[in-house]
């Protein structure tokens, strides 16, 4: 099992109920084929930079440990998601 962390931006406009369920919706990807070890919520933040016209977001940090087949997975599904506006996977282990 390799060690990873994504991060992902919900959009800010969603109400509470809903990015909950985003978040427990990436959650359940990643323990179909792995394991969560931290899930840190920042919250609102300003972006760097408009994305969709939106200057905040919702900033979400999942650590987890998974075969290497899962990233992709796990990307496929981040990208057709109309909740995420952007995400970034990192794989921990490498150097």
């Amino acid at each position: 099992m390799t060690n990873y962390e994504v991060m992902f931006i919900i959009d800010p406009v969603l109400e509470d109920e809903k990015k909950n369920a985003t978040v427990e919706t990436v959650q359940q990807i990643i323990s179909a084929d792995g394991e969560v070890t931290k899930t840190d919520v920042w919250g609102m933040k300003k972006l760097a930079y408009p994305i969709q016209k939106k200057n905040d977001g919702y900033y979400v940090v999942v650590e987890f440990k998974a075969s290497e087949n899962l990233p992709k997975e796990l990307d496929r599904r981040l990208k057709i998601s109309d909740n995420v506006m952007r995400h970034m996977i990192i794989n921990k282990d490498e150097k």
